[in-house]
C-alpha cells in the first residue's frame, strides 16, 4: 500500500473511532454536540434526563449564534461559527443507588479563546430523579456548621493544590470571594470513589477556569475526606460513606 492510501485509510480509521453524538446541531453559525457516556445510556431515565438537558442547551446556543451572525457576519465569515461540545460522563455509583454524573462543556465563541465549564449532576436511581447532598447532612442551612466546615476544608484543599501546581497566591482570597458556604456557591459536587465498594470516600469539588483562579490554572479539582465531616452526616450519610480515596487519586483530576 501506498503512502498516500496508508494515510486515507488511517484517517477513515480516525472517524470511525469518533463518537457519535448524541444530539447535535450544524450550521453556519454554530456546530454543538452533546455526548452520553454508555453508563449514563444504560440507564434510560437519566440518559432521557441528560439529553433532555443537552438539546436544550444546544438550542439556546444555536439561537445566540445565529443572532451573533446576523450582528457581526464579518466576524463569521473570517472564522467559521461557534463550536460547542457537552459530554456526560459517569464518575461515580455508591450504594447501587447515587450516580455522580460529570457535565463537561467546550465552548468557542469565536472570542481571544476557547473557554470550558464544568457541572456535576447528582441522581438518584430510586427516585429516578436529580437529587442534591442534602440528605446525607443533618442541616446544610447557608452559613450553617455543615456547610461552613465544608467551605474550610474546601479552601484548605485548594491551597494545597495550588501550592502543588506552584500556582501564584496573588489575590487568592479575592477570587475565594464568590465561594460561600452555601449549596449553590460551594462548587459543583461529586461523590467521590472509594477503596470499599459500594462506598464514596468523600466529596470531590470541581471549579472550571476563572472560578477560583485566573484563566491560566485552568481547572481545580479537590477532594475533602468524609471524615472530615463525620460530625455532620445524617444515617443515610453515614452508610453511603466510607474507606479512602484510591491511591492513584486518577479519579479526581480534570480532563
Amino acid at each position: 500500500m501506498g503512502l498516500a492510501g496508508l494515510l486515507a485509510c488511517l484517517c477513515l480509521s480516525a472517524r470511525a473511532a469518533d463518537p457519535k453524538p448524541d444530539a447535535t446541531i450544524k450550521n453556519a453559525s454554530i456546530e454543538a454536540n452533546v455526548y452520553l457516556d454508555d453508563k449514563i445510556k444504560a440507564d434510560p431515565a437519566l440518559a432521557a434526563d441528560c439529553l433532555a438537558e443537552g438539546r436544550k442547551w444546544i438550542d439556546k446556543n444555536a439561537a445566540e449564534a445565529a443572532s451573533a451572525r446576523k450582528d457581526e457576519p464579518e466576524l463569521f465569515k473570517d472564522r467559521g461559527g461557534y463550536s460547542f461540545e457537552r459530554k456526560y460522563s459517569v464518575r461515580s455509583v455508591v450504594d447501587g443507588r447515587y450516580v455522580s454524573v460529570l457535565r463537561d462543556d467546550y465552548m468557542d465563541t469565536l472570542g481571544a479563546h476557547p473557554n470550558t465549564d464544568v457541572n456535576t449532576i447528582l441522581w438518584d436511581t430510586t427516585a429516578k430523579k436529580r437529587i442534591s447532598i442534602r440528605p446525607f447532612f443533618t442541616e446544610t442551612a447557608d452559613n450553617g456548621p455543615t456547610l461552613t466546615a465544608m467551605r474550610k476544608a474546601v479552601v484548605s484543599a485548594l491551597n494545597a493544590e495550588k501550592k502543588r501546581r506552584g500556582a501564584s497566591e496573588t489575590a487568592t482570597v479575592e477570587w475565594y470571594k464568590e465561594l460561600k458556604p452555601t449549596l449553590l456557591k460551594i462548587g459543583a459536587v461529586t461523590l467521590a470513589p472509594s477503596t470499599e465498594a459500594d462506598k464514596s470516600s468523600g466529596l470531590t469539588f470541581h471549579y472550571p477556569p476563572y472560578a477560583v483562579g485566573p484563566y491560566a490554572e485552568g481547572q481545580y479539582v479537590v477532594f475533602v475526606p468524609w471524615a472530615t465531616l463525620k460530625p455532620y452526616l445524617t444515617a443515610e450519610g453515614a452508610k453511603i460513606f466510607g474507606g479512602t480515596r484510591p491511591k492513584s487519586g486518577a479519579d479526581d483530576q480534570p480532563q
